[in-house]
């Protein structure tokens, strides 16, 4: 037409469509990063008004922007609107429902794209593996491979070796180790990195070196994980090799040596290198934190610890729960609850691990009330406990002696399904043998599918502790028969029960069979049963002789076992050997002194019984008190020696009189051997009249209904006095006692023990 204007070339159209294009895509990538729907959905409708025919390319980052912010049903609608869409479009609303995990969308579409290309099946195949189907994403793969080679990508590769390492499938491995030889991808580090990875996570540490030293050129990433492979094989001399040669590094090459030298037991090597790193300026992250604070809680280094959580305080990891869990653990490690329990408080969020590592910082400090009290606080919070938390609280109420508790969490087991785990049945197995219920513990063991040997050596242990010799001995063979590897546990408990029983020469001969036929190292618990042996049969000789040869000195209770056998059998020349050795090595300790003072006292030497005693209060020492504890009506009463603080005392000390006239009618004689006092018989009788196992018995006969047992837990070895009075009392009152010492379970039911008065 005369006059018009021409139109613009065609390429400068398409470079302005672009502009405008990229400038949209630009705008969508700032509300997404603020996860803005408002603004992204205002960006759409701008994009309506303005672009009569807009490019695939911008309604391609539309679909992508939806998704980022969370809106589905706007992705898919920009994608079912667009008039040509081309691979990119296909693949993108694909991706939409492979990352939401969306199978039947994902599918829906996948059968729908015209020209599938190697993204689209790289697509499937992670959506099938975020999916939890992995045989569907190995089907996915063999598909694509039948619709041509074209379509095999490093992409793919990556993510199929990445998964098989996870599941542990090394044959299937090999099997995609040989298709990126074939194929030509070994030389792509992209596919060699996971390839390495998984060779190492299945123990085939040559073939993972193999791999890493074939490759022509290697990154960093390969670097790092093949430095995490040496570690996981605990190959701590050649990550230190490779460590040194890297010619770059970054702060995960730096944690991942942190990390192994940790799990490898080299706590301070990590620490040390962990100070070489923050002198370096490096960045350090929540797991470097988090190993380095392992790292100090296997140390029991506090003062470590504390610095760590000093420089802490100046960063934003705080706040960060993985963090505050390693924290709070490395504390309880430490034997610093009190910091614990502030580390715990003040986290924000807390996940189960943080709950867990609290639960568990309080087991193994001897908090077990706290232990019982913050898991029901968990469970009140809404947190529901795996199989771990599980079994730590179930430890917990066995350390308590708490049957009524232990049964509710059996329960619990039950109802949710964790009994299933060995790990829990375990801890149930041995609940019930510390609450003295072995019964039940049998009954578990037996109803156990799948017996591993710390199933077999809790049972084990629970007749032991029982004093039931002839059983512990049966069943400790029946599991050799089974073909189940004893450990250092297991040979603790059948020694513990042949030293019980007298059987001096079974002992020697299980001592024996551990070393030479299992190649177990004899550690400190097993040289101290051997003394036990040796000493409780009377075998003094024998057991200093067993001393002199062992290859490191016994310990405190090693010493103390030789002692208070030599107390018993009064002789006073190895009693006194003991005695030194013991003070030698540990002078504040205060079993020593006492035991030594019993021997005096045996052989009517006050003279010497008052100068240790001077001696004792010069250097500060006291003797541990004794104290016994019984749970009625979800609360635990304590008691001590002569204790008069409860509200119910009055009626205890009436009905320890009571007993005290009927005791004499049935015979009792008191043995006044364990009153280490030069004081008036009528004195010796009061005190142990009112030993704190006695009160809590008391308490027991009042309060507890006669159908059920008396259950006393104490922390001190029973007297020989009390344990006499006991087994009357339990004759008298017609009741069964149930009382865990330190050195066993006793049940006292009509005028006998289960011990056979051997403890």
């Amino acid at each position: 037409m005369k006059g018009a204007t021409p139109s613009p070339p065609r390429h400068i159209l398409d470079n302005a469509i672009s502009n405008v294009s990229n400038y949209y895509v630009s705008r969508l990538k700032q509300c997404c990063e603020t996860h803005n729907l408002r603004q992204v959905k205002q960006l759409h409708a701008h994009i309506i008004k303005n672009l009569i025919d807009p490019e695939a390319f911008l309604l391609n980052n539309l679909i992508s922007g939806y998704f980022k912010v969370s809106n589905i049903k706007y992705a898919r609608n920009v994608f079912d609107q667009m008039r040509r869409p081309n691979p990119f479009s296909w693949n993108a609303i694909l991706s939409v429902y492979s990352k939401q995990g969306n199978v039947v969308k994902m599918e829906e579409i996948f059968n729908l794209i015209p020209r599938k290309d190697g993204v689209s099946w790289n697509l499937m195949i992670s959506g099938y593996i975020k999916c939890g189907l992995s045989e569907k994403a190995l089907e996915a793969y063999k598909l694509m491979l039948r619709h041509g080679l074209e379509n095999l990508n490093r992409i793919a590769l990556s993510t199929v070796i990445i998964l098989l390492s996870n599941k542990g499938w090394l044959r299937l491995g090999g099997v995609i180790h040989g298709h990126i030889v074939k194929f030509g991808f070994e030389s792509y580090v992209f596919v060699a990195s996971p390839l390495v990875d998984m060779y190492a996570k299945c123990g085939l540490i040559n073939e993972a070196k193999r791999v890493f030293d074939e490759l022509p050129e290697r990154n960093l990433v390969v670097h790092n994980t093949m430095l995490m492979g040496f570690l996981r094989c605990g190959m701590v001399e050649e990550s230190y090799g490779l460590f040194g040669r890297m010619t770059e590094r970054d702060s995960i090459s730096w944690t991942s040596m942190i990390t192994g030298l940790t799990q490898n037991g080299m706590e301070r090597e990590a620490l040390d290198l962990f100070q070489e790193m923050r002198f370096k300026g490096l960045n350090m992250d929540q797991f470097t934190f988090g190993s380095v604070l392992t790292a100090c809680g296997g140390l029991s280094a506090l003062k470590e610890g504390k610095q760590i959580h000093a420089y802490l305080t100046r960063t934003d990891h705080m706040d960060n729960v993985f963090v505050g869990s390693a924290l709070l653990d490395m504390y309880s490690k430490c034997r610093d609850i009190k910091n614990a329990e502030t580390v715990f408080k003040k986290m924000p969020y807390k996940n189960m691990v943080s709950w867990t590592a609290m639960l568990v910082g309080y087991g193994q400090n001897g908090y077990s009330e706290e232990a019982v009290q913050i898991f029901c606080e968990m469970q009140r919070n809404g947190v529901h406990p795996d199989y771990f938390t599980l079994g730590s609280v179930i430890s917990s109420c066995a350390n308590l002696a708490s049957l009524e508790e232990g049964a509710q969490f059996h329960c619990h087991a039950l109802v949710s399904g964790l009994i299933s785990f060995i790990t829990v049945s375990n801890a149930l197995i041995t609940m019930y043998g510390k609450c003295g219920n072995i019964k039940e513990s049998h009954q578990l063991f037996d109803e156990i599918n799948w017996k591993d040997e710390v199933s077999w050596t809790a049972l084990v242990s629970c007749y032991a502790q029982f004093g039931k010799v002839n059983e512990t001995i049966n069943l400790f063979e029946e599991m050799l028969a089974q073909g189940q590897q004893p450990d250092g546990v297991t040979f603790v408990a059948v020694l513990s029960a042949c030293s019980r029983a007298g059987f001096v020469e079974r002992g020697h001969q299980y001592f024996a069979l551990m070393v030479d036929k299992f190649g177990i190292s004899p550690v400190l618990d097993h040289y101290t049963c051997m003394i036990d042996l040796f000493s409780r049969a009377g075998q003094l000789e024998e057991a200093k002789n067993f001393i002199v040869q062992m290859p490191c000195r016994p310990d405190t209770i090693g010493w103390s076992t030789l002692l208070s056998s030599c107390r018993t059998r009064g002789n006073m020349d190895i009693g006194k050997w003991a005695a030194e050795s013991l003070l030698e090595l540990d002078p504040q300790n205060s079993a020593g002194h006492v035991l030594l003072a019993s021997i005096y006292a045996a052989k009517g030497k006050w003279d010497e019984v008052a100068q240790l005693r001077k001696g004792m209060r010069e250097k500060g020492i006291r003797k541990e008190p004794g104290c016994s504890w019984i749970k009625y009506k979800n609360k635990v009463h304590i008691f001590t020696a002569d204790d008069k603080s409860s509200p119910y005392s009055d009626q205890i000390y009436q009905e320890l009189e009571k007993l005290y006239d009927k005791m004499e009618e049935e015979g009792y004689v008191p043995d006044m051997r364990s009153v280490l006092h030069d004081v008036e018989k009528s004195e010796k009788l009061r005190m142990l009249n009112h030993h704190s196992e006695r009160l809590a018995i008391a308490f027991g006969l009042i309060f507890i209904p006669p159908e059920l047992p008396i259950r006393v837990v104490k922390n001190l070895r029973v007297c020989d006095d009390c344990h006499n009075a006991t087994k009357i009392i339990s004759k008298i009152a017609q009741r069964e006692i149930l009382v865990r010492d330190a050195a066993r379970f006793h049940i006292f039911k009509n005028g006998e023990c289960s011990c056979g008065d051997f403890w």
